[in-house]
């Protein structure tokens, strides 16, 4: 298969990085735009073309597209707290949505045939299964969640309306950072559970807040699908392929790994592996926040070649520790 030049966008933050480095890995041309808000211009690899700038900028992005020979886009540029969302929910709508349009717009005039776009495993909301299928309700319980679902609905209406194909994948619980540590999680502050206990475990926390114990789970905190951000970033390399391979597919698929730990079982994984304890503060439970959220996987399974290599929570943890201390290194 020829390997096209893709843009990342937000390809400076968390996600876009690992999927900079996984087209990297397996040849691909790669350029990035970010604006660095809650990117780092470290996490963007020597020798990739990098744009400073806004994917709201046309001018911008006709320039990109046409210096890089763009064919395909990968999307992760957007906002992504969801308390957030519900206290700034224009924001979300600006940085999600509108921005969103205007990329899609400006792909469409380029003429840039192929789409990947980040979205969430909130567009389903609170669903009532679990494992949670492609199928299943989409009712969306905060604006991030409904800003994300918004892109999807936009994406499918283009893809009918114009000669362009897209992947939408809704992402799970992303954990974790690359295994030769060449990048991960820097937001600070960040909300990710096991982000969050990882610099507990290095003294940069005194706690981690476990929000809720009385839900209908086997220890009663909330369980979720942790997926590596790796194997996630893998995942969009095998999208991209397949889009390729039958330009007049669309694709919507979760990615997760189909099962689920608990808030404490994460904990426990975070103890084992750096021999520690950390202090657990038990407070109530936050407004939105279901029981369990689990993928059903079998549609990624089975419409790629995915076969994910981190899949273990310990090595999750390990990964993740191991990029927070190098962070504090990066940060002197």
């Amino acid at each position: 298969m020829s390997k096209v030049p893709v843009l990342v966008t937000g390809g400076a933050g968390y996600i876009g990085s690992h999927a900079v480095l996984a087209l990297l890995d397996a040849g691909w041309p790669v350029a990035v735009i970010d604006n660095l808000t809650t990117g780092f211009r470290f996490a963007v690899p020597d020798g990739v073309p990098f744009y400073e700038g806004d994917i709201e900028d046309a001018d911008l992005l006709a320039r990109i597209f046409a210096e890089q020979g763009t064919r395909a886009v990968m999307h992760f540029a957007g906002s992504i707290i969801v308390p957030e969302s519900v206290e700034n929910p224009l924001k979300y709508y600006h940085n999600n949505t509108a921005k969103s349009r205007a990329l899609v717009a400006a792909a469409v005039t380029a003429g840039v045939p192929h789409f990947i776009f980040s979205s969430t495993a909130a567009t389903y909301g609170e669903p009532e299964v679990s494992p949670v299928r492609e199928d299943c309700p989409q009712i969306p319980i905060n604006p991030y969640g409904m800003s994300k679902l918004m892109t999807e609905v936009m994406l499918k209406d283009t893809a009918a309306a114009h000669p362009i194909n897209y992947c939408a994948l809704r992402y799970f619980n992303v954990a974790g950072a690359d295994p030769q540590a060449r990048s991960g999680q820097s937001t600070a502050g960040a909300t990710h559970l096991i982000k969050v206990a990882v610099e507990a475990a290095l003294g940069k926390r005194s706690h981690v807040g476990v929000f809720g114990t009385d839900f209908d789970t086997p220890d009663g905190t909330g369980v979720r699908d942790y997926i590596h951000v790796s194997d996630l970033a893998a995942a969009h390399v095998l999208a991209l392929e397949a889009l390729i391979a039958e330009p007049k597919r669309s694709l919507t698929m979760n990615c997760g790994y189909g099962r689920g730990f608990s808030v404490m079982e994460v904990l426990d994984a975070v103890d084992r592996v750096t021999n520690l304890t950390i202090e657990r503060q038990l407070q109530p439970r936050r407004a939105g926040d279901p029981a369990a959220l689990v993928s059903d996987n079998s549609r990624i399974k089975a419409t790629l070649p995915w076969v994910p290599k981190h899949a273990e929570l310990d090595t999750i943890v390990a990964h993740a520790l191991a990029w927070e201390r190098k962070l504090a290194d990066l940060r002197g």
